[in-house]
């Protein structure tokens, strides 16, 4: 949950670096909290306001993690504009967020795991 904090905490910082678990966990936490949600939607039609609030808030600190994700292999955020390559772009971005932390680079100093 530590992660899910920082995700929150850092909502509109597009600077730095975030670890390989920082992104992935707070994808999943993401994922499934949408999830729910859209139990819920289907149980009591009402929560889909409550769906699509969670939805907007969650945009820009999605864009956020992601970009200080690439930074952390090394590459700029612009890179994020690679998803929007037909069929191959996705795939590519997927490989990098999933990619192995590198050294230290201009965005900050590597994540030690303790």
């Amino acid at each position: 949950m530590h992660e899910y904090a920082n995700f929150w905490n850092h909502y509109a910082d597009f600077s730095g670096r975030s670890s390989r678990r920082d992104y992935w966990m707070t994808f999943l936490i993401n994922v499934m909290a949408g999830v729910i949600l859209v139990i819920l939607t289907q149980a009591a039609h009402p929560f889909i306001y409550l769906y699509g609030a969670f939805g907007i808030a969650v945009i820009i600190p999605s864009l956020a993690i992601a970009v200080r994700r690439l930074h952390d292999i090394g590459r700029s955020g612009w890179w994020m504009i690679v998803y929007f390559v037909p069929v191959v772009g996705p795939i590519i971005l997927i490989v990098w967020l999933a990619t192995r932390s590198g050294p230290d680079n201009q965005w900050g100093p590597t994540h030690r795991v303790a």
